[in-house]
């Protein structure tokens, strides 16, 4: 099994992060704290509490070069910890929203994060020296409703965000003093703060997990109806794809290479997808199986299963070992995975070793390295 570490931190996990050595981990058990636990002598060992949201903390991320921890809220505040001595200190981010933040992430130059709210706005974040405080510019009036996700573009300026509204858009957050025209950018570079670069209406349900590929060249997200989206060439003129599962529904995913994407969600066990020689994408197998069984027995009717759990089998006469099999499917995550984290280099193009938290409770490390079957897409 891929599964190389299984570690039982809480009863309950939102969000995880890591230091840039891998040493430590920061993660929130479900209530408004930030856990830290640092690997000594092969034993997990809770060093920091981080204590300043009133809410749920919903997004961590862990800056590999500044070494700095952006946290965000339901309370609507985010913030971001600098470790001063043996201390972990706040700043407060003026992010002027009326509504819980739900997801944060640092650029790639680390000079800027972006948060994604329920006030249908995405919020970027930038340092002001003069000042010393981090402020925000706002992305107004092109979502519907909550946004999901966001994941940043290689480039530093290309932004893409999942919303409830099920739709992806990708926006152009250069931002004059903080970002430097580059002539590798092209057009990019060109654009407005706030420019919305292109929006795809392929779900029609609440869109997840947005992520890019390691070159820019490709991004993937995830609907609510069980869906999963690549899309090349993002721009004026798009060319889209969708694999239709018969699982339960994704809630993120991750490039481990430009051919493979690792999708984790409700169903707790990360599924694997890869485009082949044409760059058609498929569903290859459950992360926690050797090779994927399309057996009746095992799979049999989503609908009928899925109205067995709801009305009772006996009105249906539902497979008791289709639904066991499907329940059983986890492995080693018991509940919905919502989380995946790359263990690799950002710069890296291949990401063999990546780690997912969930509603269990559970971190675990997973690595590719020696999954012959999948060799061929890394």
């Amino acid at each position: 099994m891929a599964a190389v570490e299984v570690h039982q931190f809480a009863q309950c996990i939102t969000c995880h992060a890591w230091s840039a050595d891998r040493s430590m981990i920061a993660f929130c058990p479900n209530n408004n704290e930030v856990h830290i636990y640092r690997l000594s002598q092969e034993k997990w060992e809770k060093v920091h509490v981080l204590q300043k949201h009133d809410q749920i903390v919903c997004g961590i991320d862990w800056s590999a070069r500044s070494n700095r921890i952006v946290t965000a809220s339901h309370d609507r505040n985010s913030y971001v910890w600098n470790q001063e001595g043996s201390e972990w200190v706040p700043t407060l981010v003026i992010l002027r929203l009326n509504r819980a933040a739900l997801c944060v992430q640092w650029s790639p130059k680390e000079n800027k994060f972006a948060v994604g709210s329920g006030a249908k706005t995405v919020c970027i974040c930038y340092y002001e020296q003069d000042n010393n405080w981090w402020v925000s510019k706002l992305i107004r009036k092109r979502h519907d409703s909550s946004v999901t996700s966001v994941a940043w573009h290689p480039n530093n300026i290309l932004l893409a965000t999942t919303s409830t509204d099920g739709k992806c858009r990708v926006f152009s957050t250069f931002i004059k003093g903080v970002d430097t025209r580059d002539s590798k950018a092209g057009s990019v570079s060109d654009s407005k703060f706030g420019e919305q670069i292109v929006q795809l209406d392929l779900s029609f349900s609440w869109a997840f997990g947005v992520k890019w590929s390691p070159s820019g060249n490709t991004l993937a997200y995830v609907g609510h109806n069980s869906m999963i989206y690549f899309v090349d060439d993002v721009g004026p003129s798009p060319l889209a794809q969708n694999v239709a599962f018969r699982d339960l529904p994704l809630r993120d995913v991750l490039f481990v290479s430009e051919k493979m994407v690792i999708g984790v969600g409700f169903d707790s066990n990360p599924m694997v997808f890869a485009a082949d020689e044409r760059g058609i994408w498929s569903f290859i197998r459950f992360l926690g199986e050797r090779k994927s069984t399309l057996s009746s027995s095992r799979y049999g009717s989503q609908f009928s299963e899925a109205f067995g759990k709801l009305y009772g089998q006996s009105k249906l006469g539902v497979n008791n070992d289709g639904i066991e099999a499907s329940r059983s499917r986890g492995g080693v995550h018991e509940n919905c995975v919502n989380c995946i984290v790359s263990l690799t280099e950002s710069a890296s193009s291949r990401k063999m070793r990546f780690s997912t938290s969930g509603l269990d409770g559970k971190v675990v490390v997973w690595d590719l390295e020696n999954q012959e079957d999948l060799s061929g897409y890394l």
